[in-house]
């Protein structure tokens, strides 16, 4: 949904369709899945226990992808930026999907703890858009750095015979790199060292629970 001409309570119900769509809902790519012309790869037990913890690292990832987004959207004062939120939150959108759908197809869940995920990235989201929007533009950027190279960890942690993950790992580094990108373009704001540390170690935090939990 377009955020140029939403009023804040819009924006509210729109945030609140958001959560739960993000949650509850099975999530609708509006791009072809960049893994489903690869066939299926022969993975033993330990294999593929192995990629469903990564692949729900990543679902995770994406649920707190789409919670940072809107919160930002929510607040965002220019037009523009709000509009540019939103419409990365719906490339997000597909990642989610692509990385549910291949869960699905390991015979594995999504993370137990999404919820809270979204409510902690929400929150994040929220308060840096009310700092400024140059300040959420910089969280859009470092996150974004950082996920483009926590992806590059995973692709060098699959197994060699799983080119369906890799493919759609490759494609979400390439929209993850391109946000950043269009973030730092439209004026971003570098944050200052802790900050980006803090960030770095929430993400761990995150990566190491989600990948079992």
């Amino acid at each position: 949904m377009s955020t140029r001409h939403l009023s804040r309570v819009d924006r509210l119900l729109s945030g609140a369709d958001n959560l739960l769509r993000t949650l509850f809902a099975d999530p609708v790519a509006s791009r072809p899945d960049p893994g489903a012309g690869e066939p299926q790869p022969e993975l033993d037990e330990a294999e593929r226990r192995h990629v469903a913890g990564l692949m729900r690292v990543n679902h995770a990832g994406e649920v707190a992808a789409q919670a940072l987004y809107h919160g930002q959207a929510l607040l965002a004062r220019d037009p523009a930026t709000a509009e540019a939120l939103a419409r990365a939150a719906r490339e997000e959108g597909d990642h989610l999907a692509w990385c549910r759908t291949r869960l699905d197809e390991l015979g594995a869940r999504p993370s137990r703890l999404d919820p809270l995920w979204y409510a902690g990235a929400f929150a994040v989201g929220a308060a840096a858009a009310a700092a400024s929007d140059r300040v959420s533009l910089g969280f859009v950027e470092e996150t974004e750095r950082q996920v483009v190279a926590h992806l590059q960890r995973h692709l060098q942690r699959l197994p060699p015979q799983d080119t369906r993950s890799r493919r759609i790992l490759d494609a979400m580094a390439a929209d993850e790199a391109e946000h950043g990108d269009t973030a730092r373009a439209a004026g971003a704001a570098p944050l200052p060292r802790p900050v980006r540390g803090l960030m770095q170690a929430v993400s761990r935090v995150m990566t190491r629970t989600a990948y079992h939990l």
